[in-house]
Order: C-alpha cells, then sequence, then structure tokens
C-alpha cells in the first residue's frame, strides 16, 4: 500500500505505507475512479497499489493491539482490482474478525473502488486480528489497497473559548480565508488550525494565544474581532495588504508579546500606547516597509521623507559602525569604547583583512558574474592577485553570524567590507561549484558512492559543529544541496548562513512569526508550529542525504509533485534497495552501506522531531558506512558487491495503518 500525503487526498487524510514479508504487492498507474463514485475517495495514488500474500493459499493477515480495554475502532477497507482479469480468473474474498466472518468482497470492480466499513464501532477486544481469505471458487488470492482504522476518542476537556470561536470564525468570514478552518479550532489539541496556538489546561477551556496570518492575502482593515481574543500573546498580520491606521484596540491586548505588521500599506500614526510597551521592552513591535506609516502624533512629511518610527538594532548598529569607521578613515584613530556596537567593530576587525567597497568592484570586475543566491545575498566570483575567491554581499545579522563560525567544513572568511551601507564577505573560492548541480545531471562528472558518502560525512559534521560546537548553538535554518558547497578535491562545505538562527541553550526551541526556508527541505513540524528547533536542520540534511542517495530533487515536479521521501518509502516496500541508488552508478556500490545509509536518511525525515537522530549521531553512522565502504573496496576490488547480506532496517516506526 502506497503512501502520500494529505494535499491529495479531498478529506484531508494522510496516508502511510503498511507492510508486512509475507505480502507481494500490485500496481497500476492507471487512474482509480476516474468519476470519483466512491463516497470515501480515497486518492487514486493509494487506490493504485494493492497488497496480495505470496502464497496465494495463505490469508492476507493484518491485526493491531488495543490502546486500552475501553477503546473503540472503526474500520474502513477499500479494495480495487489494478490488474485487468482474464475470463477464466476471478477475484472473491471473505474477511473474517478474530476468527469470526466479518464481511464478502465479491470480484472487486477494475480500476474503481469498493468499500466495506464497520456500521458501528467494533466488538470490543485486547487484539484485533483481520484475516483476508480466498473465497470458494476464487481462483486469485486475496487483495486489499487501502485500510483506515479511527480511534474513538473521548474529549472530555471543554471546547475553546466561546468568545474566542466567534472571534477567530468572523476573522475568517472577513477575509475570507482559503483554509481548513473546520470544528473546534482548539481541539483535538494535535490538530488545531493551521495558524493557531492555544493554552490548555485541565479546567478551563482553550484561549487562542497565538494567531499567524502572514501572507493570507489580507484587504482592507485590521479587523476589530482582534480585539476579541483577549488572551493573544502572538500576532502576525506581515506581508499582506492592509490598509488605514494600526488601531487602538491593539494596544488594549494586555499579554501581547510580538505584533508584526511589516509590508503591509497601513498608513496614520501608530498608537501611543503600542510605541511605549515597544520602548519599555514588553511588546515586541515591527512595523517597517510600511511607506505611509509614522511614529505617533503627527505625521509631518519633510520632503517627502517619511520619518521611520521603529528603533531597530540593525539601523543603530550600522549607525555607530558607520561613524566609527569615519572616524578612523579620518584621523586614524578610534577610541575603544566598552559597548556592544564597539564589541562588534572589533570583532570584524579581528578578521583576516578588510575591503573597501571599490575593492569588491574591483575583485568581482564590477559584480560581473553571479555565482548564486542564497537567503543572506547575491554571491559574485572574484579574484584577488591570482587567487580566487566568493564575494557575498550581506546583512550586519549574518556578518555577526559568521564571525563565531570556524570549522574545516564550513566556508572559510578571508576578509570583509563595511563601508557606508555596503556591507560583504570575502571567502575562499570552491571549484566545484555546490553539490546540486553534481547531482542533477549538469556537470559531466558522475560522484562515485564513497564520495558522496564522504561529502555527506563532510556535510553532517558542519551541521554537527553549528548545533554543539557553537556557544550559545546555531540553527542553520535552510540545508539543502545548494548551500553546499565543493572545493577542488570534493571536500564538502556548508554555505549561507544568511537565514540562521542563534538557539538558546536554556530553551527547547525557538519561536517564529513565520516559516522560512527552502520548499522540500522544511521541516513540517516546524511548518506548522512555527517552532524551530535543531531537528528542523536534522530533517533538512535527511533530504539532502537521500538526493545524494537517489540524484532525485528534493520535490518531483510532477502533477503529483512527490516528495523524495515519499518516493523511497515506495521503493522500500518493494525491498528494492538497488534502484534508489543512483542508477547512474551502474550498481558499483556495497549494498549494506547503501541500506544503513538509506535507514539514516529516512529517520532523519521522520514527520515527528523526536523520532530524528541528533546530527552528533548522524555523523557517527555516516562514518561508520564510509568506513565499511573503504574496507570492502580494499578487500573485495574487482568482485561484486551484490553478495552481501541483506539489512534488517526496522526503520517503518511510523507505518501503521492509520488516518487522521
Amino acid at each position: 500500500m502506497y503512501c502520500e500525503l494529505y494535499p491529495v487526498d479531498v478529506y484531508d487524510r494522510i496516508w502511510y505505507p503498511y507492510f508486512d514479508n509475507e505480502w507481494t504487492s500490485l500496481n497500476t498507474t492507471l487512474t482509480i475512479d476516474s468519476q470519483s463514485n466512491n463516497y470515501y475517495q480515497p486518492p487514486t495514488i493509494v487506490m493504485g497499489t494493492a497488497a496480495t500474500p505470496f502464497n496465494i493459499n495463505a490469508p492476507l493477515a493484518m491485526y493491531w493491539d488495543s490502546e486500552s480495554a475501553t477503546s473503540e475502532y472503526y474500520i474502513y477497507m477499500h479494495f480495487a482490482e489494478v490488474e485487468q482479469l482474464k475470463l477464466n480468473q476471478s477475484r472473491s474474498i471473505n474477511i473474517t474478525l478474530n476468527g469470526n466472518y466479518w464481511w464478502s468482497i465479491s470480484s472487486p470492480l477494475y480500476l474503481y473502488t469498493t468499500t466495506v466499513c464497520s456500521q458501528s464501532a467494533l466488538e470490543i477486544a485486547q487484539i484485533y486480528n483481520f484475516e483476508l481469505f480466498k473465497a470458494e471458487g476464487s481462483t486469485l488470492p486475496p487483495i486489499i489497497n487501502a485500510i483506515e482504522i479511527y480511534s474513538v476518542r473521548n474529549l472530555s476537556q471543554p471546547g475553546t473559548n466561546k468568545q474566542d470561536v466567534d472571534a477567530i470564525t468572523n476573522i475568517m468570514s472577513t477575509y475570507e480565508l482559503k483554509r481548513n478552518w473546520e470544528g473546534d479550532p482548539c481541539l483535538p489539541q494535535a490538530y488545531s488550525w493551521a495558524g493557531l496556538h492555544c493554552s490548555y489546561d485541565s479546567i478551563n477551556p482553550p484561549r487562542i494565544t497565538s494567531l499567524n496570518l502572514s501572507a493570507s492575502g489580507l484587504t482592507g482593515v485590521i479587523s476589530a474581532d482582534i480585539s476579541n481574543l483577549m488572551m493573544l500573546q502572538y500576532l502576525d498580520l506581515s506581508d499582506n495588504s492592509l490598509t488605514e491606521s494600526i488601531p487602538k484596540f491593539l494596544s488594549q491586548l494586555q499579554y501581547l508579546r510580538v505584533l508584526n505588521l511589516e509590508r503591509n500599506q497601513l498608513t496614520g500614526s501608530v498608537p501611543a500606547d503600542l510605541i511605549e510597551r515597544s520602548n519599555n521592552g514588553t511588546l515586541l513591535l515591527r512595523v517597517d516597509e510600511n511607506s505611509n506609516l509614522c511614529g505617533s502624533g503627527s505625521c509631518k512629511k519633510e520632503n517627502n521623507i517619511v520619518i521611520p518610527i521603529s528603533v531597530i538594532l540593525l539601523f543603530i548598529v550600522a549607525a555607530v559602525m558607520w561613524g566609527l569607521w569615519r572616524y578612523q578613515k579620518y584621523k586614524n584613530k578610534v577610541e575603544t569604547k566598552s559597548n556592544i556596537q564597539t564589541k562588534s567593530l572589533e570583532s570584524i576587525d579581528s578578521m583576516q583583512r578588510q575591503f573597501t567597497y571599490a575593492d569588491l568592484v574591483r575583485i568581482t570586475n564590477n559584480f560581473e558574474t553571479v555565482l548564486g543566491k542564497g537567503g543572506s545575498g547575491q554571491v559574485y566570483q572574484g579574484c584577488i592577485d591570482d587567487t580566487q575567491v566568493a564575494v557575498k554581499v550581506l546583512s550586519l545579522s549574518s556578518v555577526k553570524l559568521l564571525m563565531r563560525v570556524h570549522h574545516r567544513n564550513l566556508t572559510t572568511l578571508i576578509g570583509y567590507c563595511y563601508e557606508g551601507t555596503s556591507m560583504g564577505l570575502v571567502y575562499e573560492y570552491m571549484a566545484n561549484g555546490d553539490l546540486e548541480a553534481h547531482l542533477s545531471g549538469k556537470s559531466t562528472n558522475i560522484l562515485g558512492w564513497e564520495a558522496r558518502l564522504n561529502i555527506a560525512m563532510e556535510a553532517a559534521q558542519g551541521l554537527e559543529y553549528l548545533h554543539n560546537g557553537c556557544k550559545p548553538p546555531i540553527i542553520h535554518r535552510d540545508v539543502k544541496t545548494t548551500n553546499i558547497l565543493l572545493n577542488e578535491n570534493f571536500n564538502a562545505k556548508l554555505a549561507d548562513f544568511g537565514l540562521s538562527k542563534i538557539f538558546p541553550t536554556d530553551g527547547t526551541h525557538v519561536s517564529m512569526l513565520s516559516v522560512a526556508g527552502t520548499l522540500g527541505y522544511l521541516d513540517p513540524e516546524y511548518s506548522i508550529s512555527y517552532r524551530l528547533t535543531e531537528k528542523s536542520d536534522v530533517y533538512g540534511f535527511g533530504v539532502v542525504l537521500l538526493e545524494i542517495i537517489t540524484s532525485r530533487p528534493a520535490i518531483e515536479r510532477s502533477y503529483e509533485n512527490t516528495h523524495i521521501s515519499q518516493w523511497v518509502r515506495m521503493m522500500l516496500d518493494r525491498g528494492d534497495i538497488q534502484n534508489i541508488v543512483d542508477p547512474r552508478l551502474g550498481g558499483d556500490f556495497n549494498v549494506n552501506s547503501a541500506w544503513k545509509t538509506v535507514e539514516i536518511a529516512m529517520a532523519c525525515v521522520s514527520t515527528t522531531s523526536s523520532n530524528r537522530p541528533p546530527m552528533s549521531e548522524v555523523v557517527v553512522r555516516l562514518k561508520e558506512c564510509l568506513t565499511s565502504e573503504s574496507i570492502k573496496r580494499e578487500n573485495f576490488e574487482g568482485e561484486s558487491n551484490y553478495s552481501v547480506d541483506i539489512v534488517n532496517m526496522n526503520m517503518f516506526k511510523e507505518s501503521n495503518p492509520l488516518a487522521r
């Protein structure tokens, strides 16, 4: 049975693979239920695969243990022929539950879904054992394409506070939000509405504490219904087209700690109470890039220049550093001051070499050749004397972050430029470009299996250093193949820290106002919860590792936009490791090391962050794979790499048949 994420499912179900060693699989690429006649509408990509027993006379068995002595379950089984039967062939199925007759299926239709289900909860039992038998007169063994099992939950907790429910419902109606917001906004807790966080305790109804409507296409004024979300702590309305002034009622939300209104079309002045709370540190206020917005009081303009009202750390640091630079240029002397701005300047001055902006223009031949673009700015090819370099124009936050990291598997800094509004870094040139180019076929050089393992291990070491070698730790946030660069010896170095965040050592996560990263590499938990952890990097690295193994893109650009992890799971269902590894290698790899590497990658891309290994463990396991590969190549040069034992991966911890 096949695994596919919920966007292809009209009922928002998530389908997981389930496979047994006693089964074999049937499949078709044709559309199942093209007219969507089946009421339950399991997706065609799910119904396009079916399981059947190896032994045609054996039953197809499935079971699960009850969660408790009082647990109740409902079950739905979906059947469809995926092969055109001959005239002398027939398939009829008898189904038993714990040894007792439960249902019969007579001749499932070709390319059409037949569903059988329990009309009431199954009789309570300690174990539920379903067996599908070949019925009398049937020439073919039983099949099943998909199964849904629902557990009855007793929601003893009261529903979300009615005032909050009314408010969020009105907000949805006002802005005509096209979201899958149905049922209770906060319950069940694991499936609260996307963009909402709620408070939970054993006594009081849940309250909405966070609302993220960033980039949601909002137009018009800021809805007054927001004022009824009295427990709101985080509100993000950035990247919309909201107009008119910032309403005063926002300052009456006494628990509000973060208010992000950036990149809208707001006008007028910011309420004085909000500015006061921002100044005294009780509110993080973001209102940048609202061109007609000004400070509290009068909004007079001079020379058509709008007076900015945000007190932004970046502006303060840049202004102080610019003044110090000017003083140094004309007086050739800087008086050291013990404040944070001076410390930032001293950190930059400690780097090997300082360049002027004119130097950068000359080095890059007026920024002629673009090597790439990352989260922190454009990268240009340059040359200093006879040495090739890369020059990146970027933000102050990226400069300060890069000054803290020094590791052989991170890009090496050569110098910097900070002149007026111009800021850039000069770092070593990586002759072989980024990893993505070598995996996608853009390069005529095909990376061998051992070289791929070495690149994976070195990239993992760089990431592990950020997590464990930096104090406080750093989360990269954009781990992907284009951010792994290769030097002339194909040694890998992690690059582009434009989205990186410092991770507090005393916290479990960093709460973000919006999700940043690259589609295909984004941690699904982070995308939903906005809670960033080091395991978000682990997920991105897992996707990179799957790309290294397969040379397939993170997302297959097709009608179904299949993610690489879904494709690998499908191949693993068939026990097909040889076709998972890049076919361009022509089978020149060790199967044991391939199995182990796939196992590491699939653990990293677990949808649950707690099931992902830390990068320190990933580094150790990749080193073992690389060592094993090196030894076997030395000992078995010229012999078949397939004369090894198959490894039992035991990796499908999330593959029980479930539905959301």
